[in-house]
């Protein structure tokens, strides 16, 4: 009977060890499911028919996740009564009072842990004792049924003693390797992934040990963690979803991993398509996760040919206009306190402006995509009303970088949407002239933005890039202030000298305005700036534009003018000679014919 004890025993333990073997990797993804390490409410629906078990006998209360998928009816309709009635059903109170902690996955999976080092260490004992005694029991003569019990039990206590030894050594090889080596924080830190990446590399490993124990070790070789990170974005999981979004966000923003990365991103349409499913996601708990899907399409957007798969996308503009949040608070200073709070808080609206904005600009260089970003509904609307800068927001020295960064990126839209070409670039300039409050919101720019000069040349190319369309250039002339404060940068000789390309252009700006426009060069002419244009001749960063503008003022004018403009023969020939200089032959030949 001894005999049987102990081979039983064995039996017992190695069937011990491979359960809590085969359960462990399970309870070690539940514990990196949830990266606040939360217990039993960050539970998952675990598949595995040994946890129903644990569900059934210790439940947390009716906030437990794992319970919220199997909430009967009538728990529904407790929740919705819990504010009028306390009455108690008896699956609401928690039959362990610590069960939490005890029941924590990490505590449960190294409860697995120990358990099979403890049980292959008593095979290892129990297997050597019998061995070293070879205590079989004695077979009585003609018992043909046990004569070869002894080579049949030395061999089995063989190998239950090679298999134990075989496991310890296995686990003191792991333990080695992660605990004093650190392994998995040497990869952690290779990839640069932060604080958060522990959890991370931790998952990805247990996936891939996962994979080569349940199926072939080529299995576990061919993941990689750009693969791994696009597979947890299709999850149901918020955690996985937002476990996936930092790798790629990490990757996607290293030098070293980027390239690759936004390739093999790229070529996955279907990761792509769930990067912008995730722009619509406005729940506060997938804020980060939307705040990392649209860093990353950002990213893939500065590629033409994945710009043009990310547009691809059926409703993708629609998805990148969620990002713009238009805000109607007129006060400055109550714009930088919201700001300062959000940013305490959360992301932040300015932060996905400027993200969503980020993005229509890379998607801009393509023409067809300026096609599709004029053709969304309301987006171009969106996109003017942040170019909206007033003089308390330009001059307030309390605003936000996020705030005039988000102003300079919407004129930079505008800009690619106006200069674009053929019959699209038409159709782009005539529905952005006609939107009422373009041109005044870059007439603000021009008169206030003297502390952001990269504001004020953006607003005026873009003026000059609609000043193509005749209507258009109507619109800008007949906007009250335009053409005055584009005459006060061109004419201001404080601007310091980095500046000057915002000089030129507005100079090229006029010129362009009053080319072919009988009412732009009468507005200019009855702003009495004549004789500036005239003694701009002599300077030479600008007498090529005021030049320009004085041939257009001479071709363009109305016939009562033309007695205004007999002060410009003086300074015909110098004109002349600046445009020959710069080979515009043609309009040379216009100024000589005026003065012939």
């Amino acid at each position: 009977m001894r005999f049987n004890w102990v081979h039983l025993f064995v039996c017992l333990f190695q069937g011990t060890r491979i359960f809590s073997r085969s359960h462990e990797l399970e309870w070690q993804h539940q514990s990196t499911w949830s990266l606040a390490d939360a217990g039993i409410n960050s539970f998952r629906a675990v598949k595995s028919r040994s946890h129903v078990a644990f569900r059934a006998l210790f439940r947390a209360g009716p906030t437990s996740r794992a319970l919220k998928v199997k909430e009967s009816p009538h728990l529904r309709n407790w929740k919705k009564t819990t504010t009028l009635s306390r009455t108690w059903t008896s699956s609401d109170v928690p039959l362990l009072r610590y069960g939490q902690w005890v029941f924590l996955s990490r505590n449960i999976s190294r409860l697995l842990y120990w358990l099979q080092l403890a049980s292959a260490t008593a095979c290892v004992v129990l297997s050597l004792i019998k061995l070293v005694k070879q205590n079989y029991g004695e077979i009585q003569k003609g018992d043909t049924d046990k004569r070869n019990r002894k080579s049949a039990l030395t061999i089995f206590y063989t190998l239950a003693l090679a298999e134990a030894l075989l496991f310890l050594l296995e686990k003191a090889y792991w333990e080695w390797k992660v605990m004093c080596k650190k392994i998995l924080d040497r990869v952690n830190d290779e990839c640069e992934l932060g604080p958060v990446g522990v959890v991370s590399v931790r998952r990805f490993f247990y996936d891939a040990y996962s994979k080569c124990v349940n199926g072939s070790i080529f299995d576990g070789l061919k993941m990689d963690l750009v693969s791994f990170a696009m597979e947890l974005l299709g999850s149901d999981s918020s955690d996985e979803q937002l476990i996936g979004v930092r790798i790629l966000e990490k990757f996607t923003k290293n030098p070293r991993f980027c390239e690759d990365t936004l390739q093999k991103i790229g070529i996955t349409i279907s990761v792509i398509d769930r990067l912008v499913e995730m722009l619509n996601w406005k729940d506060a708990q997938q804020e980060e996760i939307r705040r990392y899907a649209a860093e990353i399409l950002a990213k893939l957007a500065g590629k033409k040919q994945n710009s043009l798969r990310v547009a691809g996308i059926p409703g993708a503009m629609e998805s990148i206009s969620s990002l713009l949040h238009i805000h109607s608070v007129t006060n400055c200073g109550e714009i930088v306190k919201q700001e300062v709070v959000r940013d305490n808080e959360s992301y932040g609206y300015w932060g996905f402006n400027e993200l969503g904005l980020q993005i229509l600009k890379k998607l801009a260089r393509d023409h067809d995509n300026c096609a599709k970003i004029g053709n969304t509904k309301g987006l171009l609307a969106k996109i003017i009303d942040f170019t909206r800068a007033g003089e308390r927001l330009l001059k307030d020295e309390r605003v936000t970088e996020s705030q005039i960064l988000v102003v300079k990126r919407s004129l930079q839209v505008v800009k690619m949407l106006v200069s674009t070409t053929g019959s699209t670039g038409r159709q782009l300039r005539a529905e952005i002239s006609e939107v009422v409050f373009t041109i005044s919101y870059i007439r603000d720019i021009l008169r206030f933005g003297e502390r952001h000069p990269m504001l004020q040349k953006l607003g005026i190319e873009i003026l000059t890039s609609l000043a193509l369309e005749a209507d258009a250039t109507e619109r800008i002339g007949g906007t009250g202030g335009v053409l005055k404060e584009l005459l006060n940068i061109f004419f201001k000789r404080e601007m310091p000298a980095d500046q000057n390309h915002v000089r030129i252009a507005a100079g090229e700006a006029l010129a362009m305005l009053a080319f072919e426009s009988a009412n732009n060069c009468h507005r200019i002419l009855k702003l009495k700036v004549l004789e500036k244009l005239v003694d701009a001749l002599n300077d030479p960063l600008l007498r090529i534009n005021s030049a320009r503008t004085l041939r257009n003022l001479c071709s363009y004018s109305r016939p009562e003018c033309f007695q205004q403009l007999r002060g410009v023969i003086t300074s015909a020939p110098i004109v002349s000679y600046i445009l020959y200089l710069v080979a515009d032959h043609q309009l040379f030949l216009h100024w000589s014919q005026f003065f012939s």
